[in-house]
């Protein structure tokens, strides 16, 4: 089948065509700018890039376009009409309480998507931009909504809950609800297979370590608890994201900085992390070749970052009664053996050791770096959400 993966921010457009008939990615591809000056299109089919760009200000129904005709054009496209394109398949950021699951789009499921507006402003509208604009283009192509948070959705209430009154809840639906959904399922299935064991049987955490980070504690197949809450900014230290602090910090910063709610979300998620810590960048390579060069707050913001991966995976640990797979994923946990290495010291008390070699050589790559005496397997498995969501839009369009 041949399948549009769309995922829609709110100036940008990241798009991939997939044959899951078993050509896989066919081409991929970026328009960036949409509703400023200058947008560009950005597109790679066949190992070869071509970019473009059509001057003005765009929109949504204007870069779905552009991507549309780059893969039909004559010189850089993969398929000779738009007609091939048999579904499409979207990332959409918040399916709140209303999607455990993906979803064949409807008119009821838009409006289900628009009611989670609230709990996700900045992703959740150019979300449906997306869909919009491909219901438009292309009428009668079955479309399928794949949801970041719906595998979270099999957390208990004593995991999602907060400690705030009830009625916060049954009013504004506060609870933790978990993001990377798509990218913990795929590795976590990905490490049953590689340990040759049922997923049913097994006990993993999931890291995803990117710029944004999250963990997951996967339980015979089932999320039970995962690091982000209410939003992503709770959990792990991120590229420019807190992660846990004291809540009494917020109202302390925003009074003496003498910031908006605005300024102090935009604060809080954008100028914290690495980059806070270290004054020097988001970017982990920045922030370890700073460390090597003897800056000490690069140092710190290392330290504190492996820290809470470390605190995280004894909590998980101790949340699933064992561990029997540890995995790294995404651009941090895919490709530094140095993270792999801090965040995993002095764990061989849960039988979390990895080989010091192994580790080095895993950059980019699927492989198991555990230690030989190891009980629990350690694995870097590289992850791929948009195989997920077109592996999803298949199975519901055929159903």
């Amino acid at each position: 089948m041949i399948i549009l993966i769309l995922n829609s921010g709110s100036s940008s457009v990241k798009y991939q065509l997939w044959d899951t008939g078993g050509d896989g990615m066919l081409a991929k591809g970026l328009v960036s700018r949409i509703g400023i000056d200058n947008p560009l299109l950005t597109h790679t089919a066949r190992g070869k890039k071509y970019e473009f760009s059509p001057g003005g200000i765009i929109d949504h129904n204007t870069a779905v376009k552009l991507a549309l005709d780059a893969l039909v054009h004559p010189e850089h496209g993969v398929i000779e009409s738009v007609e091939q394109i048999e579904a499409v398949g979207h990332r959409v950021v918040h399916g709140g309480e209303e999607f455990s699951g993906s979803a064949l789009i409807t008119d009821e499921v838009i409006a289900a998507i628009e009611r989670c507006i609230p709990l996700a402003p900045l992703h959740n509208p150019p979300n449906l931009m997306g869909i919009k604009a491909c219901l438009k283009l292309m009428p009668g192509v079955p479309q399928v909504a794949v949801f970041d948070t719906a595998f979270h959705q099999t957390m208990e209430p004593h995991a999602y809950m907060y400690a705030l009154p009830y009625e916060l809840y049954e009013k504004y639906k506060i609870r933790r609800y978990g993001f990377h959904g798509t990218s913990h399922y795929y590795v976590a299935h990905q490490a049953a297979e590689m340990v040759g064991k049922p997923i049913e049987e097994l006990r993993i955490i999931t890291a995803h370590l990117g710029n944004g980070a999250s963990m997951t504690a996967v339980k015979f197949g089932k999320s039970v608890d995962t690091s982000m809450g209410f939003t992503p900014l709770e959990g792990l230290v991120m590229g420019t994201r807190t992660g846990d602090m004291d809540p009494a910090i917020v109202m302390f910063v925003m009074k003496e900085l003498g910031l908006s709610p605005d300024e102090a979300n935009n604060y809080f998620n954008k100028k914290c992390g690495l980059l806070g810590l270290s004054g020097r960048s988001n970017d982990l390579r920045d922030v370890l070749e700073g460390a090597e060069n003897g800056d000490p707050r690069c140092q710190l913001a290392l330290d504190v970052y492996s820290y809470r991966i470390k605190k995280y995976i004894g909590a998980y640990a101790a949340a699933m009664g064992g561990v029997d797979v540890l995995v790294f994923t995404a651009g941090v946990g895919e490709n530094s053996p140095y993270i792999r290495q801090r965040s995993t010291e002095g764990l061989g008390f849960l039988g979390i050791k990895i080989d010091p070699a192994k580790n080095e050589q895993a950059v980019g790559i699927k492989m198991d770096i555990s230690a030989p005496d190891a009980t629990v397997r350690t694995l870097v498995i590289p992850t791929n959400e948009e195989l997920v969501i077109a592996t999803e839009t298949e199975r519901l369009v055929k159903q």
